[in-house]
């Protein structure tokens, strides 16, 4: 410890003294970070193979004179003990893996609690060898990210390099995981930092390449799986490929949606936190006891469906939705681990089954059908991360065949479209905007692209029908006082918007037999409920119209809501008050960074005890410091005289064990 404080400020001095150019820090930092990096990531893959030889050689050996039943037992105790480390040594975290790195990144300048990364790596190699349906890439980039973290706020770098650094130590542990350097690299552009044209391009790259060459070093050049060659014959195969892509988007969408469903559920649920893994150890060990692939992360099945080792469709089919329930449950239930390896696992058996269909079906094409699962491997990966350039890398490299690159970029782009559109948000990003994050390009986006029309559009207003005379139309705009309104015809589909210069400019509008229907535009501009408020109002500014029918995406004619310029005045009011909100939370995960502690938010409920009471009154717990109170669109730096009001939201310093004391006092009838 002594020397290691000694360290440090020689270290500064030296810096301070020498003012060594930037490429010469970054690039000396970034060698480091790809060393350790590659060494930390070799050291967890050997803890891995520790605790499977632990669970299912020892433990499952002593168990199996009882019967194969037993083996449900290994995930249930590997999912005790994996819940008491991180009970008592971690803590509740605000995000899952990935997200929390992305979220320091964009928000506190890089910095991470890197003291926790030794007991969360053991945890998680833990999690893959007593059998959790999780993968180790997300643990191997937290250990790679967290060192580039650790190197730069040792050398007190600024916010830039400390960022660049833990996009660094990501790609070193991305190409380590996987001996995949280039998809390293396009993993920590695209999803740390959020920008391929990057200036910390070169240091990265660095990481990269010096993390993969000290892999390939001790484990050898081979990539992670073996496969024959496969070729493209003919473009007739491009429609399979492309009914394969349209398949495994949905999959991959439908695999997001049951993360965070499996997420709230075990939140739900009333038993001690560090209890939930050893829940999810249960179903996990119960499916397993019939398909023993389930466990664990899954590459035995997935160098099977690539070998051409022909398992049955229905044994796939079974595997992929397994696997598809399993590895939500397991994360949600906290495992911790990653979403990489289960969904490559989701794509090869997927594409091996949806192969072994089509080679049945078209027997003259000469298919291979392993080539499928190679090809559904990056599609359900793409759709999952919504990075298709590290989904293309990553398959390339880690099989070293080039001959099927383009049916697998076309099945990975009609992946990614169909998954976006079902599912807009990655399984990364869906769990910062859940906490109110929104990242593009790895930073907060404008103020007025993070509020959608669905937001803000009307969904009570007048509407007109074609059988409607001009008479009566007037009168209904004058009463409401609006200048245009939706037309429906008999059915309720939208045919077009009545106006008042179309009132005006009808030849003849006292004439009874005139109706809304012969007069209104119908040449229309519309919204969707889903599109940002501000290519909503650049679409409105192309005609100077003051409103837009909204519809829905599926069905052109449905009328789902109107917005009018009133509206957008509605909508900035929410941006800025959802901006205000953002950056105060980038302050609480600086101070969370900084502190080391945990910074918490509490909303106070009608009925709490602490309403009505300045702060001074009331009798907080020991480890605790307000440190700010949210009040609609203000932020209030408290004092003893500040009085608690319904609806503020308290920004807490405190430690873990003090959370539900704060509980029973900002909320209601808190037992």
């Amino acid at each position: 410890m002594k020397m290691r404080l000694s360290l440090r400020p020689n270290l500064t001095r030296w810096l301070d003294r020498w003012q060594p150019a930037e490429p010469v820090v970054l690039g000396g930092a970034a060698l480091l970070v790809g060393l350790v990096s590659g060494a930390g990531v070799w050291l967890f893959k050997q803890l891995i193979e520790l605790a499977y030889l632990l669970a299912f050689g020892k433990f499952g050996g002593a168990l199996s004179p009882l019967g194969g039943w037993t083996v449900f037992l290994i995930p249930v105790v590997g999912g005790l003990v994996v819940g008491l480390m991180l009970h008592f040594f971690i803590g509740e975290e605000r995000h899952h893996g990935v997200a929390g790195i992305m979220e320091a990144v964009a928000l506190a300048g890089g910095r991470l609690r890197y003291q926790r990364i030794p007991v969360k790596t053991a945890a998680a190699a833990l999690s893959i060898g007593f059998g959790a349906s999780v993968g180790p890439e997300d643990p191997s980039v937290q250990v790679g990210a967290n060192l580039g973290s650790m190197f730069g706020q040792f050398l007190h770098l600024s916010d830039d390099r400390v960022r660049t650094l833990v996009a660094a130590g990501a790609a070193g542990g991305i190409a380590a995981a996987f001996n995949a350097p280039i998809a390293g690299l396009f993993f920590a552009l695209e999803i740390i930092l959020g920008e391929v044209g990057s200036s910390a391009v070169g240091a990265v790259i660095l990481a990269a390449v010096i993390s993969a060459v000290f892999t390939q070093a001790v484990a050898g050049p081979e990539p992670a799986f073996h496969i024959p060659a496969y070729a493209f014959h003919s473009a007739w195969e491009l429609p399979l490929y492309l009914a394969l892509g349209l398949l495994a988007g949905p999959i991959a969408a439908l695999y997001i949606r049951l993360i965070y469903l499996a997420q709230d559920t075990f939140h739900r649920l009333h038993v001690p936190r560090w209890l939930k893994p050893a829940m999810a150890g249960l179903i996990v060990g119960l499916v397993g006891i019939f398909l023993s692939q389930v466990f664990g992360v899954g590459y035995e099945t997935i160098e099977q469906t690539l070998s051409n080792q022909s398992l049955p469709v229905t044994l796939l089919l079974t595997l992929l939705i397994a696997k598809l329930v399993l590895t939500p449950v397991s994360i949600g239930g906290g495992f911790p681990g990653g979403v990489f390896a289960p969904a490559l696992f989701l794509g090869a058996t997927l594409g091996a089954a949806f192969g072994q269909i089509a080679t049945g079906l078209f027997p003259l094409l000469n298919l291979d059908p392993p080539a499928f699962a190679l090809v559904g491997m990056a599609a359900a990966l793409a759709g999952t991360v919504h990075a298709p350039l590290t989904a293309i890398i990553l398959l390339f490299e880690m099989t070293n065949d080039y001959h099927i690159i383009l049916p697998l970029m076309f099945a990975v782009v009609v992946s990614l479209l169909i998954s976006q559109r079902i599912q807009p948000d990655s399984v990364y990003a869906l769990g910062l905007a859940r906490k109110g994050i929104r990242l593009e390009r790895g930073r907060d986006v404008e103020v007025l692209e993070a509020i959608t029309v669905g937001e803000v559009m009307r969904t009570d207003m007048p509407v007109l029908r074609e059988t409607d005379s001009l008479e009566a139309a007037a009168a209904v705009l004058m009463q409401t006082r609006h200048h245009g309104l939706p037309v429906l015809n008999l059915a309720g589909e939208l045919t077009g918007v009545f106006t008042v210069q179309d009132l005006e400019q009808a030849s003849d509008p006292d004439n009874p037999s005139l109706t809304v229907g012969q007069v209104c535009t119908r040449e229309l501009l519309t919204a969707y409920p889903d599109e940002a408020i501000g290519v909503a109002l650049r679409r409105m500014g192309t005609r100077d119209i003051g409103r837009l029918p909204v519809i829905a995406r599926d069905n052109p004619r449905c009328l789902v809501g109107l917005l009018r310029r009133a509206d957008l005045v509605r909508a900035y009011d929410v941006a800025l008050t959802r901006r205000a909100a953002m950056r105060h939370r980038a302050q609480q995960v600086r101070l969370g960074a900084f502190s080391g502690t945990y910074v918490e938010e509490f909303t106070i409920k009608a009925g709490a005890p602490c309403i009505g009471h300045a702060i001074h009154e009331v009798t907080w717990p020991g480890s605790c410091i307000i440190a700010s109170i949210r009040r609609g669109r203000q932020v209030l730096i408290p004092h003893g005289d500040t009085v608690i009001k319904e609806g503020d939201v308290l920004i807490t310093v405190i430690e873990s064990e003090v959370r539900e004391d704060l509980r029973r006092l900002c909320l209601p009838d808190v037992p």
